[in-house]
């Protein structure tokens, strides 16, 4: 697994690094000063381990600005808070699963291989005529060529092609893809469809098109019969 370690605790860090890189893991970590990684950079880790106790900002906190921003990565959340209302609020911030220090290593890594497992049965592939959005490496496939999406284009496009040939709301789309409580300008849905218009062409996905519907949104077109492979 690709993980990502929020700790700043230096002989945690330590020690879960070795533990984790000797099974065979990758193990990028990040302190309180590098929280401001971006989705992309996230969103390309298997698993994140992050630590309550942040000095600054406390990792609840960091973790709700993450779901809110539109971050689907599994999180397990390490701490030495271990009371039912501290585990309600973690899990209620957006973590996946909850473990608290002192912990045996092997049950970290049979929770993180359990988090990894689940994300993967409900993250595969998802075909739409001969294009293939690849949820895992979050990438546009068709034959042997991709093109690789934002954390923000890909929550656009699988809002899409979950429910192909089904207007979807513009308000749906943004809160799904922005959060609900979004300021930014309201034109921002029509240049991300922008973009994910233009690396279907890029592909040649001719079978595939993401068409404007008047007064609702955008709907998902996929031609019966592949164009090529």
């Amino acid at each position: 697994m690709k993980l990502l370690l929020v700790e700043d605790e230096e002989a945690m860090v330590l020690l879960l690094r070795q533990g984790l890189e000797e099974e065979g893991h990758e193990v990028l970590v990040c302190d309180s000063g590098r929280i401001t990684l971006s989705q992309d950079e996230l969103s390309h880790h298997d698993v994140i381990l992050l630590d309550w106790s942040l000095p600054g900002q406390d990792g609840v906190s960091v973790l709700k600005q993450w779901r809110e921003s539109g971050l689907q990565t599994p999180v397990l959340m390490l701490t030495a808070r271990g009371t039912t209302g501290e585990k309600v609020t973690g899990l209620r911030a957006g973590a996946d699963d909850y473990l608290v220090k002192p912990f045996d290593f092997e049950e970290l890594l049979a929770r993180l291989e359990a988090l990894h497992r689940r994300d993967e049965q409900h993250g595969g592939p998802v075909r739409m005529g001969t294009v293939v959005l690849d949820s895992r490496r979050r990438v546009l496939r068709r034959g042997g060529q991709e093109e690789p999406l934002t954390a923000r284009e890909f929550s656009l496009m699988l809002s899409l092609a979950r429910q192909p040939g089904t207007p979807q709301a513009r308000a749906r789309l943004m809160t799904q893809s922005w959060g609900p409580d979004f300021e930014g300008s309201p034109n921002v849905l029509e240049v991300y469809v922008g973009y994910l218009r233009t690396k279907l062409e890029r592909l040649g996905a001719g079978d595939v098109t993401i068409r404007a519907v008047r007064g609702v949104g955008y709907t998902l077109l996929v031609e019966q019969g592949p164009r090529g492979s």
